[in-house]
């Protein structure tokens, strides 16, 4: 059973914090905390900032915003099933790249985001009022990174969105909308003071500081955000790319695991070589839950896992996605496709009515037959304890396959080191690791393919496509049409700019 501190107080933080998220831009937000007679010790203060890592959790994975990651993109799927389950013409605007401001999954998403926000506000304001503030340096610093990343999500879904750096919002005085560019540098300044006061890999005991930030957690999103800053702001940072890279490389603390999958499973979270960061996860101890079995698997994988629940067949994947792997690649096993047996490889997996389950690529959008669309495995269900549908497999929000994938494409467009590789080497060392066969020249397309293939539903997809184009020029199974460029961002909602009419709509999408 996991014991980890951060996730043993959790049920401190819903007792005295409460609601303290920021929904809507009109709510005014208090958090419940008493400065005065809260925060005597590291330990009282974690139980609110543990909340705030588990509000961060539901937007980075699982929840809309990470769906509204992965919709549009060419590796995920929901489609609509012939009985009448999962339609949602919401999900399938996004799919079809046609999203309207009233969009209710994309209001959904900028609830979250904006909720994990405030949380991270209000728990803010109350550690910096703590008369035993001096000693909570680190936490201040944790919460700032977690507020940064929150505002990461919100600038790269929307752009220019409201900048909001304290618990309560006046009424009177709504805040309007900040260009992305000032986001982007708002973000920054954020992280690399945060930076200042965590502390690094190198110099804390990782099984009982498991799974909090440390200075290379932040280097990893800074990293990833210098890889895209000439979609943020208009200026490429590829070299400020590579040096994050290089931060968290020079640690030697860092190595691929054996196997990709082995990332992802229930018994191998803490000692992990390769996940630099993640969200601890107990359904148990009611702190947090993983879904994906539950959202993603067919539901005759109950007989092939042995669940105690039935998978509800929504998630899955193109043919596209599925065709990007060599077929020795150990990654595309991770994919479920094709006839289906149990674990032993060799007795088929039927239905009641003695078929058996062959897997295929989803043919209708809105009429899905049960076994279309393809599934994949990331969060595997073996090794994994259950509490009910939830599995307590730790979410991973970054890992070392991405770092080595970010320094070989930044390197490539003109980015400089000091620690000499090669793009070339860097892709093939991932690749190897999976025995995809070595590559003896490199593409920018090349590039974009193997973080496909390697980070496929980590929710990096439409960031990556929108950085090489093939989000708007690509076509693939529903999507034959190019998109226009301004669908880089989604649409303000349309609820939050009723709400707040100082709300600038993004060009291209219609006022009402």
């Amino acid at each position: 059973m996991k014991k980890y501190t951060i996730k043993l107080i959790m049920c401190s933080f819903v007792a005295v914090f409460g609601l303290a998220g920021c929904t809507n831009l009109d709510e005014e937000t208090f958090g419940s905390l008493s400065p005065d007679t809260y925060y005597n010790n590291e330990a009282e203060a974690l139980s609110s900032v543990v909340g705030v890592y588990q509000s961060l959790s539901q937007v980075a994975h699982i929840g809309d915003p990470w769906r509204i990651a992965e919709f549009g993109t060419d590796e995920f799927i929901v489609p609509g099933r012939a009985s009448g389950g999962w339609f949602d013409q919401n999900n399938i605007d996004i799919i079809n790249h046609t999203v309207a401001p009233t969009n209710a999954t994309c209001g959904r998403a900028w609830r979250n985001i904006f909720q994990e926000i405030g949380t991270a506000n209000a728990v803010l304001e109350s550690l910096q009022a703590s008369p035993n503030s001096a000693n909570l340096k680190g936490l201040v610093a944790e919460v700032r990174a977690l507020r940064a990343y929150g505002y990461f999500y919100a600038m790269d879904f929307w752009g220019n969105v409201p900048l909001v750096t304290v618990a309560r919002i006046d009424p009177n005085n709504l805040p309007g909308t900040t260009p992305r560019a000032e986001i982007f540098d708002f973000i920054e300044t954020e992280m690399l003071a945060a930076i200042e006061d965590l502390p690094s890999i190198t110099t804390v005991n990782k099984a009982s500081y498991y799974p909090r930030f440390t200075k290379e957690a932040i280097y990893g999103l800074l990293a990833t955000m210098y890889l895209n800053a000439e979609v943020y702001t208009g200026t490429p940072k590829w070299t400020e790319a590579v040096a994050m890279c290089d931060k968290i490389i020079s640690t030697n603390k860092y190595s691929l695991e054996a196997a990709v999958v082995d990332n992802f499973k229930s018994t191998n979270e803490q000692n992990s070589t390769e996940i630099i960061s993640s969200f601890s996860i107990s359904p148990s101890q009611n702190a947090g839950n993983n879904q994906f079995i539950l959202y993603a698997q067919n539901g005759l994988d109950k007989l092939k896992y042995n669940l105690p629940f039935t998978p509800a067949n929504g998630y899955s994947t193109y043919q596209e996605a599925l065709d990007r792997y060599e077929n020795q690649d150990v990654r595309k096993s991770l994919i479920e496709y094709g006839p289906q047996y149990y674990l032993d490889g060799v007795t088929p997996l039927k239905y009641p009515n003695g078929t058996q389950l062959n897997i295929i690529a989803v043919q209708s959008l809105i009429s899905a037959e049960d076994n279309e669309g393809y599934k994949v495995l990331k969060y595997t269900p073996i090794g994994t304890s259950w509490s009910g549908f939830n599995a307590d497999n730790d979410l991973v929000l970054m890992r070392y396959a991405d770092i080595l994938l970010i320094k070989a494409e930044a390197l490539f467009r003109g980015g400089t080191t000091t620690i000499p590789d090669t793009p070339l080497n860097l892709v093939n060392t991932v690749r190897g690791r999976s025995n995809a066969s070595v590559l003896t020249s490199l593409t920018l397309k090349n590039i974009e393919d193997e973080r496909a293939r390697e980070l496929i539903w980590e929710g990096h997809r439409r960031r990556d496509m929108i950085r090489f184009g093939t989000y708007f020029t690509g076509t693939w199974a529903f999507k034959t049409t190019q998109t226009a460029t301004f669908r880089g961002i989604y649409p303000i909602p349309q609820e939050q700019r009723t709400a707040n009419p100082k709300l600038e709509q993004n060009p291209g999408y219609p006022l009402n």
